[in-house]
């Protein structure tokens, strides 16, 4: 199934909080459009590109990534890309891609 673009635009339009994997802190979503989710730390700032959360959900539908979400973010940078992985499965759960 692929990642409806729709449905991350119309739940992170505006920003929101969504809960991270660990649990017991939030990562602080500050928007989205077209191309990335917007993501915000107190210490950075940064983009999720739509192309690789994307590529993450097809592999993780063929097998070929976890949805464990614990173990997601290793396999995420060597498989996807070499950024900012932990965010990235802090949405795909957010998504239910992730366990």
């Amino acid at each position: 199934m692929p990642l409806d673009w729709a449905e991350v635009k119309k739940r992170y339009e505006g920003g929101t909080k969504i809960p991270t994997v660990a649990g017991g802190r939030t990562l602080e979503i500050t928007g989205v459009d077209d191309e990335a989710v917007f993501i915000r730390n107190p210490l950075w700032s940064d983009a999720l590109r739509r192309e690789h959360l994307q590529k993450a959900v097809d592999l993780i539908e063929q097998g070929r990534l976890t949805r464990h979400a614990g173990l997601f973010a290793e396999e995420y940078r060597a498989q996807v890309a070499d950024a900012r992985a932990t965010s990235a499965a802090h949405v795909l759960k957010d998504f239910g891609f992730l366990e």
